[in-house]
């Protein structure tokens, strides 16, 4: 079994690895090549380029890079046409996986898409794509089959993978022994994972944390940089704009630092999700420029930032959108901080309320699902046969 996989983003390169050893535990000959991160090739995927390299967020970010793009779109439908695997596995980044779906429909190729753009969040006709380039849409949010049936599609729901990544995830006890502490409180800052995430949030959290700390001096921040640059940066720019504020810098102990925090100061992704697993609080903030704030607006019919806040009719996680240079949300995002720094049952009242949501919507087992569904849609009685015997 030949299976050609399109991941751009460093959460998917997660989802698509713990796919891919899945699918290989259960067919050990099957052969998975395609666009992705380093997750994907330990898992074992023969990787053709680090499109996980190329995760930016913006029009006007993009355009430099449009060239580029193309380039990688032809050599997929080039491959699509030559090699005709099984099967294309898309996983979000939906602008540039659009082209996958059309050339692996166009080649006869049955193209399944695998934690699915949210086309719910933008103009509705997008939908239409869906509908006309892929064959089989795999969700993993509760309400979008109910949104996909509506619009008379049948989808199927899996689940969220990242509730199975975090219960696998074996937490680093001595980081968490190092890190606890009773004469100081630990405030999780999570900058993001794109490099233009970092470079236009990391200062405006440093400000919050400047606010914060002049009032709780006995408060500690630890922020999860994704990888060494970000690193690097963030330590620089604390270098030269708050040396003496008590930051402190890690890079691959994202969990075990949302596990240490009390409360999290967090950029608007897919993390809100590894958040709510742990049940921890959090603010939610992002930056975004004046021409994306105004294109977004006209585009946008569903307000999207922290994942959970979809799951119910009102927001568990405070949401602040920072535009261009306007720095006024400071103020109310760092009084929420303060509240929960300050008034131990405000903090718990919000603690409970996300292990409220935790224990209704972070099921386990995603993976498992759609490892049987992809197998199915080519062996139906083989992969019944197998996923008994597993």
């Amino acid at each position: 079994m030949h299976i050609f996989f399109s991941v751009g983003e460093p959460s998917g390169d997660q989802h698509a690895a713990h796919l891919i050893r899945e699918l290989r535990r259960r067919r050990p000959d099957v052969r998975c090549v395609g666009f992705g991160g380093e997750a994907m090739k330990d898992a074992g995927c023969e990787i053709h380029f680090r499109l996980t390299d190329l995760a930016i967020m913006g029009v006007f970010v993009v355009i430099p890079l449009l060239w580029k793009f193309w380039k990688l779109a032809q050599q997929a439908r080039r491959y699509l046409e030559q090699q005709r695997p099984d099967a294309v596995i898309l996983i979000d980044y939906s602008g540039f996986n659009w082209f996958i779906a059309k050339y692996a429909k166009r080649a006869g190729v049955r193209v399944i898409y695998y934690v699915p753009p949210q086309v719910w969040a933008w103009k509705e006709k997008r939908v239409e794509r869906i509908r006309r380039w892929v064959d089989d849409v795999l969700c993993v949010l509760p309400f979008e089959p109910e949104w996909y049936a509506r619009r008379g599609m049948k989808v199927d729901y899996v689940g969220h993978p990242f509730f199975d990544e975090v219960a696998e995830h074996r937490l680093d006890e001595a980081f968490l022994a190092d890190w606890s502490s009773s004469k100081y409180r630990n405030v999780a800052i999570l900058p993001g994972s794109r490099d233009s995430e970092v470079r236009h949030n990391f200062p405006l959290m440093v400000e919050t944390i400047r606010r914060l700390h002049e009032r709780h001096p006995h408060a500690r921040f630890l922020v999860a940089c994704y990888k060494e640059s970000h690193r690097r940066f963030c330590g620089m720019y604390l270098m030269t704009h708050a040396s003496r504020l008590p930051v402190h810098l890690f890079v691959g102990k994202t969990p075990e630092v949302i596990e240490a925090g009390e409360f999290c100061l967090m950029v608007s992704g897919s993390i809100s999700l590894e958040v709510l697993a742990r049940g921890k609080p959090a603010a939610v903030m992002y930056w975004c420029s004046w021409p994306m704030y105004l294109i977004g607006k006209a585009l946008v019919n569903v307000k999207y930032a922290s994942l959970p806040n979809l799951f119910l009719d009102r927001e568990v996680m405070p949401e602040f959108l920072f535009v261009g240079g306007q720095k006024k949300l400071l103020t109310p995002l760092t009084e929420v901080l303060h509240g929960w720094l300050s008034v131990d049952d405000r903090l718990a009242a919000a603690r409970e309320e996300m292990c409220d949501l935790r224990d209704r919507f972070a099921q386990t087992g995603a993976t498992r699902h759609a490892a049987e569904i992809v197998l199915q849609r080519f062996t139906p009685a083989a992969a019944t046969s197998i996923a008994k015997a597993a």
